[in-house]
C-alpha cells in the first residue's frame, strides 16, 4: 500500500489535501475526539460536565461572553503558540518537486495551513477560521481580522476583560466559524474559497491527481465525504486515507492506518527510494546505450583480414 501511495505522489501532477482534526494532532493540538478526548483537553469542562457540542455553540456570545471567549479565546492563543509539525512541510516538498498544482480543504479553523506556508488563495476552510471575527447578531456582512489578545482563567475556563466588540453595534463578537445550532454564521468568505475550489478542479480535471486525506473522522463526515466525492468524479483522481482509527476506504483508493506525521514521513521515505531507483535504472541504460570510450578497446584478431 505505501508503495502505491509513494508511485502516486511521484507521478502526481495535482495535489488535493483533504485535513481534519487529526492533521494537528502530531503538532501537540487536541482533537477533541469524544466527550473524554474533549476532557483531556479542557479538565475544567469535564468539571463543569460540559461536552464539546455544549461549549462550541453561538448562544453563550449573548448568554455569558465571558464563558464563550473562555473557550475560543484559549484555543486561539493555542493555534497562534503552535508551530505546525513536519508533515505539512513534506508535502509542500512534494508540490515542489513535481511543480505541481495544489489546494488544501480542511475542517480545521486553526489556521496551521497558512501558517505552514501554504498560500491563503489555495485554501478552503469549510468550517470558516478562528483568525476572524464577526458580529455575533449579524449587524452587518464585515468580517474582520482577529487581532485580539486573550487573557483567559485556565481554572475557570472564563476570559478576562477586554471582550472583542463589533466596530459597528458594540457587541462583543464571535469568532467567523461554524458552530452548534448556527443560524449566525457569515459565510461569504468560505462561499468565496469553495467558489475557487470548483475553479480549480475544472481548470485540473483531466490531470493526474492524488487525494491526500489526512486524519479525518466519521464523526463529523465532512472531509471523507468530500474526499470520496473527488474520488468518484474525478477520472483520474485516487485517494490517500491517512487515520489511525478508521483508515477504510475502497479499491482502487489507498489506506494507510497510522497517524498523519508518520503515515506522510514513510511515504516520503518510499518516494524518494524509488526516485533514487528510477534514476539508477536511467543512468543504467543510458550507459548501456552510450558506453564510456576510454573502457572500449578492441583485440588483433577484432580487426578485418
Amino acid at each position: 500500500m505505501r508503495e502505491r501511495a509513494a508511485k502516486l505522489i511521484r507521478e502526481s501532477e495535482v495535489f488535493i489535501i483533504t485535513a481534519g482534526a487529526g492533521m494537528g494532532v502530531d503538532s501537540g493540538l487536541p482533537d477533541f475526539r469524544g466527550d473524554h478526548g474533549f476532557w483531556k483537553a479542557y479538565p475544567a469542562y469535564n468539571r463543569l460536565g460540559l461536552s464539546f457540542a455544549e461549549c462550541a455553540t453561538p448562544r453563550h456570545f449573548a448568554d455569558d461572553p465571558h464563558f464563550a471567549w473562555g473557550f475560543y479565546g484559549h484555543r486561539t492563543n493555542l493555534y497562534r503558540d503552535t508551530i505546525p509539525h513536519d508533515g505539512f512541510h513534506i508535502i509542500k516538498k512534494w508540490i515542489a518537486m513535481n511543480s505541481a498544482e495544489y489546494f488544501v480543504v480542511t475542517s480545521n479553523v486553526d489556521g496551521q495551513f497558512q501558517k505552514a506556508g501554504y498560500e491563503e488563495e489555495r485554501i478552503h476552510e469549510v468550517h470558516g477560521s478562528i483568525h476572524w471575527l464577526q458580529c455575533q447578531a449579524r449587524c452587518n456582512d464585515r468580517i474582520w481580522r482577529n487581532e485580539e489578545v486573550f487573557q483567559i482563567d485556565e481554572t475557570t475556563m472564563r476570559a478576562c476583560d477586554q471582550l472583542p466588540l463589533c466596530p459597528v453595534c458594540g457587541r462583543v463578537c464571535r469568532p467567523n466559524i461554524l458552530m452548534f445550532g448556527d443560524n449566525s454564521w457569515l459565510q461569504g468568505r468560505v462561499i468565496a474559497q469553495s467558489n475557487a475550489f470548483d475553479r480549480f478542479l475544472k481548470a485540473n480535471a483531466a490531470r493526474k491527481i492524488a487525494v491526500i486525506e489526512i486524519g479525518a473522522g466519521t464523526a463529523i463526515s465532512t472531509i471523507r465525504t468530500i474526499s470520496e466525492r473527488l474520488g468518484r468524479k474525478l477520472k483520474h483522481a485516487t485517494v490517500i486515507r491517512i487515520n489511525p482509527r478508521e483508515p477504510r476506504i475502497r479499491s482502487p483508493h489507498l489506506s494507510m492506518s497510522c497517524g498523519a506525521l508518520e503515515g506522510l514521513q514513510r511515504i516520503d521515505n518510499l518516494f524518494h527510494f524509488q526516485t533514487k531507483l528510477t534514476e539508477s535504472i536511467c543512468e543504467s541504460q543510458t550507459d548501456s546505450l552510450h558506453p564510456n570510450p576510454a573502457t572500449i578497446y578492441v583485440t588483433p584478431q577484432s580487426y578485418p583480414g
